[in-house]
């Protein structure tokens, strides 16, 4: 494992322990100015921004990682939420490419549940969670 997967990885288990998200923010930034097209960290970019309400940051970061990984469900989650959080057009094309994915690929559908778990957890009465949640049958 390269340097900067460590760090991702390291950045990744600290927000799983539930570390504060600002500084993980700054972490995943690094990572992507070192490796631009880290859609992986893009991904996780966009998540934090979204659970702290930094719409316009979550729609940049989640545009990123959704041109650098398409079929990322995550991706398209988090840009269906940014779409959503800033009143964007695009949201429902993306729910329903999401849809498409797990009926071709079923196994990909608990992480992303997971996630929505995760979400809810962290912010509790995020109402665009609420929706996607909603509209994707979980």
């Amino acid at each position: 494992m390269n340097d900067i997967e460590a760090e991702f990885n390291a950045a990744l288990s600290r927000y799983e322990a539930g570390e504060d998200l600002l500084p993980l923010i700054d972490d995943f930034k690094k990572i992507i100015n070192q490796i631009p097209n880290h859609f992986a960290a893009w991904t996780c970019l966009a998540w934090l921004h979204l659970l702290l309400k930094n719409n316009n940051e979550a729609l940049f970061a989640a545009k990123q990682a959704v041109k650098l990984n398409g079929q990322d469900l995550q991706a398209r989650m988090n840009l269906s939420l940014a779409l959503l959080a800033t009143n964007t057009k695009g949201v429902r094309e993306n729910i329903d490419l999401i849809k498409r994915i797990i009926i071709m690929a079923p196994d990909l559908e608990e992480d992303l549940k997971l996630s929505v778990e995760d979400g809810f957890s962290r912010y509790p009465e995020w109402p665009e969670l609420k929706k996607v949640n909603k509209w994707l049958d979980f």
